[in-house]
């Protein structure tokens, strides 16, 4: 299988380049990747235990699903691809963006926009991305981060403390 190509980008998150995966993180490109947050009619947050075989911060908790945004893809395009491959959620474009974070250590340079859906579940966890996943209501997990920040992949506290529920 052949290695993802991503796009690299500049400073203002325009297009100057492109190249593998494991060279974007082994230099510190910058480049793209988006997160989705389910949440149900209870107002609970769907969060996945990332898979152990994962390169990136594996076994730790992240948002309902993330990913790359690959060489050429927009990012509304990756948002909905994700929640297809790693929960199995099948959503009609556009999901509603909320916010975008600048690239920064804590987002692996990554610029990151930030998507929000409703969805009841059950999902269907890809078991090469996803360990576990479970509903969990808001005040809960910012008393989870407030107490146990490792138990989270860097991105998601991030997003989690600007999102305004």
């Amino acid at each position: 299988m052949s290695e993802e190509i991503f796009d690299v980008v500049n400073d203002r998150d325009e297009v100057i380049g492109q190249q593998t995966r494991g060279e974007v993180h082994r230099l510190g490109l910058k480049h793209r990747a988006t997160h989705v947050l389910v949440f149900n009619a209870r107002g609970e947050v769907f969060l996945q235990k990332r898979s152990m075989k994962k390169d990136n911060h594996p076994g730790v908790w992240d948002s309902s699903s993330s990913g790359h945004v690959d060489h050429g893809e927009a990012y509304d395009d990756c948002a909905v691809r994700e929640l297809r491959e790693e929960i199995g959620l099948v959503v009609s474009p556009p999901l509603r963006r909320l916010f975008k974070i600048e690239a920064c250590a804590e987002t692996g340079q990554e610029f990151v926009w930030v998507y929000r859906c409703e969805a009841e579940g059950p999902f269907k966890l890809h078991p090469e991305e996803i360990d576990q996943g479970g509903w969990f209501a808001p005040g809960y997990v910012s008393r989870w981060i407030a107490e146990q920040p490792g138990d989270f992949a860097p991105t998601f506290p991030l997003i989690w403390k600007r999102l305004r529920l």
